[in-house]
């Protein structure tokens, strides 16, 4: 009985670990996301269009 709780609790540990890892994932993600100006998100989107609009998928 004793070593069962012992696993639940190495689960659960495990699992905060876990939760606690994504979210700090998450968040670098994000600041790498906000440091761009909207003039360069607007370039990169038409370059993108542009790209795209240049070799069409059905070619």
């Amino acid at each position: 009985m004793r070593q069962r709780m012992r696993w639940w609790k190495v689960l659960g540990l495990a699992g905060l670990a876990g939760v606690a890892a994504s979210g700090v994932v998450i968040a670098r993600a994000e600041r790498r996301r906000r440091t761009y100006t909207p003039e360069e998100i607007r370039a990169r989107l038409l370059d993108r269009h542009a790209e795209a609009t240049a070799n069409p998928p059905g070619d």
